[in-house]
């Protein structure tokens, strides 16, 4: 289904659950038009929001940890103009286990999915986004390195670090174009990722995102910012 010309359309990569799937219900109160993606095996959630949505959303399963389903989905959408790109599947391991003792597979599997398969679908993608459009990946602010002042959760902060040296990598490859290129650090949120300590509600994170992405619309260059659109640090 094509978008009218007054209706932006945003696509969500990784959103069959928590912050993905709040930025999806927000992008739709905001009368966006949104594609939303999860693996296969767990779009219901998505797929249940979308029959109530009078065709607002449209769901599409691909792992983008597998080349061949981003290139598919690439396919699939090769027609679509998409005015917001944003990457938000990522995965972490278990808080316990440190970067001595990390399995490799582990290792790999978290690494492949925070910071190589974003950047894969971010340049499958590209060419959708106009001159005017965002390019966002959710970053976090553990992956800050001027900001690592305890020895936790090594893994996933090395894999959001490496996410943001891919993407600043990106911006100078890019710079003759004109887009917003976000890096998103949304808070500690309480969702099955961050657990239920975590300091904020998916309410007060999710909303004020948004309308960071969008107060950066048209901002050409990298941003690492976080909800509130503060900036954060390298």
């Amino acid at each position: 289904m094509q978008n009218t010309p007054s209706q932006k359309t945003i696509l969500l990569v990784g959103a069959s659950r928590g912050l993905g799937f709040a930025m999806v219900e927000e992008y739709l109160k905001r009368g966006y038009r949104v594609i939303a993606t999860g693996r296969a095996t767990s779009t219901e959630k998505l797929q249940r929001l979308a029959e109530a949505s009078a065709g607002a959303l449209e769901v599409e399963a691909a792992d983008i940890a597998i080349p061949e389903q981003v290139a598919a989905l690439r396919a699939r959408l090769a027609d679509r103009r998409i005015d917001v790109l944003f990457v938000n599947a990522g995965v972490k391991n278990d808080d316990r286990e440190t970067i001595a003792d990390v399995s490799t597979e582990e290792f790999v599997r978290v690494m492949v999915t925070n910071s190589l398969s974003p950047m894969r679908v971010i340049n499958a993608f590209q060419d959708l986004v106009p001159p005017t459009g965002t390019i966002g990946v959710m970053s976090s602010g553990q992956g800050s390195i001027a900001n690592a002042t305890n020895a936790n959760y090594q893994v996933y902060r090395g894999s959001k670090a490496a996410l943001n040296m891919f993407m600043r990598t990106y911006a100078v490859q890019s710079a003759e174009h004109p887009r917003s290129l976000l890096l998103m650090a949304p808070g500690w949120v309480q969702t099955d990722m961050g657990g239920p300590e975590a300091r904020l509600t998916i309410e007060e994170s999710i909303p004020n995102l948004v309308n960071t992405i969008e107060a950066h619309e048209g901002r050409a260059g990298l941003h690492y910012v976080d909800y509130l659109g503060r900036t954060v640090p390298w």
